[in-house]
């Protein structure tokens, strides 16, 4: 169903889905808890409905996935480095038959993956490449979960760590549960899981469960993703006492990520303590950094403070900070990020001129991450809904490139 209402609104697709289940519009503003009025203005997109724990109640009520309600784009462009293998080849590699037994699972356990072709440096083996504004799934190597004709055996130890962490790496980063779908990202964290159990490795097994938090928050269980941050957290604690730099980021990060969580679950207390606690991570840290691609430092910090206020409806506070953050030596993903939400700011205070301004800066920085996020689809096209004459020609581009308008 979701491609017929790609050219859509959220507002536009709540009516569609609305219409499909029968409803009124004063039962289903029933059901959430809003009035008819509302509801009204919502499916006319004369309110913004751009906070995530609305939209989650809104699907809910609709019984449809948070994925159907956002309009997310299903079909992933070929480029350069993804070639025309995509998600299919993703899913081929992660869902073979062989890990599906007790016996298998410990064969796998000991074959090892040949090394990739690129070459690595930093740690753990990361790719020298940083700041690169492709968001493709298969931009970046994926030897330790994609078959290879001739492997070689060996047991999976920390001395193997470059390997085993490839695939936590590839499952981690935040395009995973957008672009990839959450089913993957999270199949990608349960193996790699499993590969590094017996290592008993407190930064590969952290930031595992940050891959698990993604695909826990791409499927709006925000909740579930609270918890885990906890749990996690709990159990990376004991080894802080003399930590590195990559294991104080990755710790930070999941408190950064578990923010946005509680923030989207509508709970302001467990977000600011969760922000109090990656702020004093990153003061540890003492510098903005990007050890295993966590892009953790004080930067980071305040742009989740931007994101989370905007999600809990605390507009002043995006405005105020989001403008005057220097993320410059930010991977390009943290940058546009912060980009989106000050447009969203200054769209929902009717600065429209500058949230465009925004926005058509973040797709000059990374235009396949600007396309594949629902803030950046959403406020194109409300502002499109919203003209009183005949869009500009700027806007009516800007929305065709978005793939939200005919």
């Amino acid at each position: 169903m979701r491609g017929t209402t790609t050219t859509l609104t959220i507002g536009e697709r709540v009516a569609w889905y609305r219409r499909r289940r029968g409803l009124s519009q004063e039962v289903l503003a029933g059901l959430i808890g809003r009035t008819a009025d509302w509801l009204g203005k919502v499916e006319n997109n004369r309110i913004d409905l751009d906070r995530l724990s609305v939209i989650k109640s809104l699907a809910e009520a609709l019984d449809i996935s948070l994925g159907d309600l956002l309009g997310e784009p299903s079909l992933l462009d070929w480029t350069t480095d993804s070639g025309t293998h995509t998600v299919p080849a993703q899913r081929a590699a992660l869902m073979r038959y062989r890990a599906l037994t007790r016996s298998a699972a410990a064969l796998m356990h000991s074959c090892r993956a040949s090394p990739c072709s690129e070459k690595r440096s930093g740690h753990f083996g990361m790719p020298t490449r940083t700041r690169g504004s492709d968001t493709s799934p298969l931009a970046y190597p994926t030897c330790s979960i994609m078959p290879r004709p001739q492997p070689t055996t060996m047991a999976v130890t920390t001395r193997t760590r470059p390997a085993g962490f490839s695939a936590s790496r590839t499952s981690s980063r935040p395009r995973s549960s957008q672009n990839l779908g959450s089913d993957l990202a999270w199949i990608a964290a349960d193996r790699g899981l499993s590969a590094v159990r017996s290592t008993g490795d407190p930064l590969i097994t952290g930031s595992l469960f940050r891959s698990v938090g993604h695909a826990l928050h791409a499927t709006g269980r925000y909740a579930d993703a609270v918890r885990l941050t906890e749990d996690a957290a709990g159990y990376l604690e004991p080894h802080l006492s003399q930590a590195t730099p990559a294991l104080l980021s990755v710790y930070g990060t999941l408190f950064l990520s578990g923010s946005m969580a509680a923030a989207r679950a509508n709970d302001a207390a467990t977000t600011g303590t969760f922000l109090t606690a990656a702020d004093h991570a990153a003061s540890k840290l003492g510098v903005d950094a990007n050890h295993l691609w966590t892009a953790f430092g004080p930067t980071n910090v305040a742009i989740h403070r931007v994101a989370t206020a905007a999600e809990l409806g605390d507009l002043q506070v995006a405005i105020d900070l989001g403008p005057r953050l220097d993320t410059t030596d930010l991977p390009m993903e943290r940058r546009v990020r912060n980009a989106l939400e000050v447009a969203r700011a200054y769209s929902s205070w009717n600065r429209v001129d500058d949230a465009q301004a925004m926005l058509l800066d973040a797709e000059q920085m990374a235009p396949e991450q600007v396309r594949h996020h629902f803030l950046s689809r959403q406020l194109a096209l409300t502002w499109v809904r919203r003209q009183r004459g005949k869009p500009s020609a700027e806007l009516v581009s800007l929305a065709r490139r978005l793939k939200v308008l005919d």
